[in-house]
């Protein structure tokens, strides 16, 4: 698979081309697909005819003879008239990250309502694709019999997708039902709720499974936890809280697939505290922090209590003991260095910094100023 994005060099962008293009080449993998080769244009803004410019289309042409690749993985959503412009030309399957990402949510969805989300969401991406299903009907020309068969059967499968989708929408307003009578409950029970979020891989399900003693699927892959698990946890000093893990969050998450999991996301409202786990080792987890937090910006969430976790320090660092040394982090801006009580540097698989971590969770949840 070959990777094309476009970039811009006015410094204004966090995340870099080259950046952006490397994560969807871990999209890739996680996807089983493997990359041949990246390509990144600097422009203003895509192009509305080709996303790229029209010189860099006929590179891409070019480079097919090289690397024999069979699919394009475009960074960002393509219209579909970029879709329909660009594979004209090359004559290869052309994909883009909202695809990708639909692809492997599609294989990772375990449960009913992440099964129906997922469905949901490649429906109603698909709807206004259709038009590119029926263009060979264009190349029959006028004339008697190529009049109306190609609209008709459009028109019909819009409308079959578009029943779909309100059977989709239907069941999944059915589940939410369900989910607020639970959260309803559970205000009736005043347990705290304490949620684990983050940017994708960071180990959120590492350490929720650590703290729950649990065995949620553990892999070091992109969005390897879809379906939001909750489990009751009973802290040393006797209180109970509800422990939820959710679903990654991505640079360039489609705004479709926001949508499609909304009802998983409103447990992000019920939240009493988060937990951010950010994966240290990470070059760009500055720019992974800010991902997470303009996500929760969008779903309104930036005034809920955080505590940071600073994840995966067994990678950086030899023993547990080195923990209360670490001061600062090269990896992070200036603005994402808090004060240490605002803080909690683990290691969720080597169980390093947990009694700290739950000792700040019992003092949050007993009022005590920590965010």
């Amino acid at each position: 698979m070959f990777l094309v994005g476009v970039g811009n060099k006015t410094g204004s962008q966090k995340y870099t081309a080259n950046d952006s293009l490397e994560e969807l080449s871990r999209l890739v993998k996680t996807a089983g697909g493997e990359t041949v080769g990246k390509l990144v244009q600097y422009l203003k803004t895509p192009s509305p005819t080709y996303y790229l410019g029209k010189g860099k289309i006929d590179e891409l042409l070019h480079i097919r003879q090289q690397t024999q690749y069979d699919t394009v993985a475009f960074d960002d959503e393509l219209s579909p008239r970029q879709q329909r412009n660009i594979e004209e030309i090359l004559q290869v399957k052309i994909i883009d990250r909202t695809v990708l990402i639909l692809d492997i949510f599609s294989k990772q969805a375990r449960s009913r309502e992440g099964k129906y989300q997922i469905e949901l969401a490649q429906h109603q991406y698909l709807l206004p694709r259709l038009m590119g299903q029926w263009t060979h009907l264009e190349r029959l020309g006028g004339g008697i019999g190529t009049r109306g068969p190609g609209e008709s059967q459009l028109e019909t499968d819009r409308r079959l997708i578009r029943k779909h989708i309100n059977r989709l929408q239907h069941k999944i307003d059915q589940i939410s039902q369900f989910r607020k009578l639970q959260r309803k409950q559970r205000k009736v029970s005043r347990i705290p709720i304490v949620a684990i979020v983050g940017y994708t891989n960071s180990g959120k399900s590492t350490l929720f499974n650590n703290l729950s003693k649990s065995n949620v699927t553990v892999e070091d892959k992109l969005f390897s936890t879809l379906d939001t698990v909750t489990r009751r946890l009973t802290l040393s000093n006797g209180q109970s809280l509800l422990l939820t893990d959710t679903v990654g969050f991505i640079n360039k998450l489609p705004s479709s697939i926001v949508a499609a999991f909304r009802s998983t996301l409103e447990e992000l409202n019920e939240a009493d505290i988060f937990l951010h786990v950010v994966d240290i080792t990470r070059k760009d987890a500055a720019n992974q922090c800010r991902t997470v937090d303009e996500t929760l910006n969008k779903l309104h969430l930036t005034h809920k209590p955080r505590i940071i976790v600073f994840n995966k320090l067994d990678l950086v660092i030899d023993n547990e003991m080195e923990l209360a040394e670490i001061t600062t982090f090269p990896c992070l801006e200036e603005e994402f260095i808090l004060p240490n009580n605002n803080i909690s540097m683990i290691s969720a698989v080597k169980n390093w910094g947990m009694s700290k971590l739950l000792e700040k969770l019992i003092l949050k949840l007993n009022n005590e100023v920590i965010y």
